[in-house]
């Protein structure tokens, strides 16, 4: 088979007779697909009961798809539990955040700290991986589905306590940490731990809480908890397959787990790619780049994605012509080596079997989606091998933190109406915009490559963070700080210092207080032209100069926005909520110092990437995610690969609408937003 990006997706067979899987090899032939997913919920099938293992219905999926020269994906399929494990083991299903055991039904309903889910669980995967480990047709493994949700049964609080005792060693360490003193709460054994929900420390949902350390500690342990079942399915599949890569599927911007604790166990990153229906495209753009970045900036895998539409939303428009080949090579040019969709066949009952389909209920090859994913699939044979492995060449990083997102938004005050992602995608999108390649990292990360790192709302702050941005300012890079950030340590206590603590050097400011408002209040800031909303901090310039002022209130003419002179560099303090124009002013102030506009930063409808192929090949995808013609003028001399046509420098470039040209460069083109490879 010729290297190419992967192309296909969940398909589920044990759903249908034969001879419509006849058909459907038929239809994924004359669409070009060549991986399926297989086998994601199918732990009832495969396993009957305790005692009994079946893959009859396994085999016939593999050994077909062999056949046929297709590679599988195959998953575990412990994402659902089977209702005879659920029945014999009650302590198998998750007890909510009320307080309530469930029962048997839907799926994700498994308590991760079950012994009888971990054993049943691993012995599956062990037996899939004893079976199919050599099959012709393995490709790569994918263990349980888009895990999420947590527990607060009784084996959950007491794996808390053991989490607990690890994490913090002693009952004096973990009261400190916790600030117990307040309101009576020190512990003075660990059998008075108990998980914080409904009935203990919350109120009006999980994120109103009396005791932010104790529910921020729980968020980490439920993400390492659920990290257990992961490590133990591929600890089992390890000990009959060492070789063949191992993943799961991720969920992007998704709150309940610290993605980049699981990062270091993936073989490749995956997510499925479900954006909001309001969602500008540098949401999902945002969202590839940080799965890019779980692993050091290499390729991951677009595990799912719909064809047409969804179906678990109120409402569910339709993906317009155009918007799905468009979305797959946005996926492309952030760094996907694999564009798959959820699903090949539509279910015919239960609640996806409206949800979108590569083949409809019909079996019919002449539909508009049909005819769009088999034009997609000859397009991804021209390209070819071109993109695989290629990295992302970007010297503008966004640090992205799930402690920050969590100690924000379980934070009583100063307003609840700041919500992480859209703050962190507000800065991303004026970067994108504007032209930059970002890379959306860790705070872990190595900074030494990047002459701009964005780091909004970055609430809290742990280990030599601000001593390594202190160091990117100094060798002449520029750092940008907002408003809420440098509040807390690792266990959510406030510094005891100027606000924004630790940052407070670097930013050359002083935050005493600040002003929270309803959502319809709205701040000017002239000198920007912009608004503000939600927070307004006042700030003291400590050796910064005020670059923007707040326009009313009693803090008229105090600074909204300062810069201070750090080394041969810049840092940046953004003291309130600024509406998208005054973060796309802001941040284009910074890239310009560094020369990193792109060359079409007067079209922010049309996005470019940049990505730099393993034998130093260097592409620059265009997207134009605007209804009408994108004129553009070819920034170097070019081949759009997916035409084979060459362009000129200065020579005019249209890109119709939804219309997506990959230019390979035949000379190096003039400075960009992304000059020169500077990293990996």
């Amino acid at each position: 088979m010729t290297r190419k990006i992967r192309y296909g997706g969940d398909y589920n067979p044990e759903q249908w007779p034969q001879e419509v899987w006849d058909e459907d090899h038929r239809l994924f032939t004359r669409a070009g697909i060549d991986t399926l997913t297989v086998g994601v919920f199918t732990w009832s099938v495969t396993q009957p009961a305790r005692d009994a293992y079946d893959f009859t219905v396994l085999d016939r999926i593999l050994d077909r798809a062999a056949a046929e020269g297709r590679r599988v994906c195959l998953a575990t399929g412990t994402a659902a539990l089977p209702p005879w494990l659920a029945k014999r083991h009650p302590e198998t299903n998750r007890t909510d955040f009320e307080g309530r055991r469930h029962r048997f039904g839907q799926r994700h309903a498994f308590c991760p700290s079950s012994p009888a889910y971990r054993e049943h669980a691993t012995a599956l995967a062990s037996r899939l991986a004893e079976r199919y480990a050599g099959h012709p047709a393995l490709l790569a493994w994918h263990v349980n589905n888009e895990y999420g949700g947590a527990c607060y049964c009784d084996v959950c609080a007491e794996a808390f306590r053991r989490w607990l005792r690890h994490r913090h060693g002693t009952l004096d360490a973990l009261n400190d940490a916790w600030c117990t003193t307040f309101w009576s709460h020190r512990f003075t054994d660990w059998d008075q731990i108990e998980p914080p929900n409904a009935l203990t420390e919350h109120w009006r949902g999980p994120d109103h809480t009396a005791f932010q350390g104790i529910t921020l500690d729980y968020l980490r342990f439920t993400t390492d908890a659920l990290l257990g079942c992961f490590l133990a399915e591929k600890e089992a599949i390890r000990a009959h397959d060492p070789d063949t890569p191992v993943t799961t599927n991720f969920m992007g911007l998704y709150r309940p787990l610290d993605y980049h604790r699981w990062a270091p166990h993936l073989d490749f990153a995956a997510w499925d790619n479900y954006p909001p229906l309001d969602a500008p495209p540098t949401r999902p753009a945002l969202a590839h780049d940080l799965m890019r970045g779980l692993k050091d900036g290499a390729p991951f895998w677009l595990m799912e994605q719909t064809p047409s539409t969804t179906a678990c939303r109120d409402v569910n428009p339709l993906r317009r012509p155009g918007e799905l080949r468009l979305a797959t090579f946005q996926a492309i040019a952030h760094g996907a080596d694999a564009a798959l969709y959820f699903q090949m066949r539509a279910s015919r009952g239960a609640c996806e079997k409206y949800h979108g389909a590569v083949i409809g209920h019909a079996g019919r090859d002449d539909t508009r989606v049909f005819r769009e994913v088999a034009e997609l699939g000859r397009e991804l044979e021209i390209l070819g091998d071109r993109t695989l492995g290629a990295r992302t060449p970007a010297r503008t990083a966004l640090l992205f933190d799930w402690d920050s997102w969590w100690a924000l938004e379980i934070s009583d005050g100063p307003s609840r109406l700041v919500k992480y992602p859209d703050v962190v995608h507000a800065y991303y999108r004026a970067a994108r915009e504007a032209g930059a390649d970002v890379d959306v990292i860790p705070r872990t990360a190595d900074l030494t490559p990047y002459d701009v790192v964005l780091a909004p709302v970055l609430h809290m702050v742990k280990g030599d963070l601000a001593a390594r941005l202190e160091a990117v300012a100094a060798r002449g890079g520029t750092v940008l700080a907002t408003f809420l950030s440098g509040r807390v340590d690792e266990h959510d206590r406030a510094f005891l210092t100027d606000v924004p603590g630790p940052f407070a050097p670097l930013m050359g400011v002083r935050v005493d207080e600040g002003d929270a408002r309803p959502p319809e209040f709205v701040q000017t800031v002239p000198e920007l032209g912009a608004r503000a909303r939600f927070v307004f901090e006042i700030v003291l310039p400590r050796g910064a100069e005020p670059v923007a002022t707040y326009g009313t209130d009693f803090y008229a003419g105090t600074p909204a926005v300062t810069r201070n002179r750090y080394g041969d560099g810049e840092a940046w303090y953004v003291a309130t909520a600024l509406d998208q124009p005054g973060v796309d002013e802001v941040v284009r102030r910074i890239l310009t110092r560094h020369d990193l506009l792109g060359p079409y930063a007067d079209h922010p409808a049309v996005e470019t990437a940049t990505r730099v192929a393993p034998d130093g090949t260097r592409l620059l995808f265009l997207l134009n995610h605007s209804p009408e013609p994108a004129h553009l003028t070819a920034p170097a001399t070019a081949t759009d690969l997916l035409t084979g046509k060459r362009v000129d420098e200065g020579e005019p470039l249209v890109l119709d609408p939804s219309g997506v040209a990959i230019l390979q460069w035949m000379r190096r083109p003039r400075p960009s937003g992304t000059p020169d490879l500077r990293k990996k």
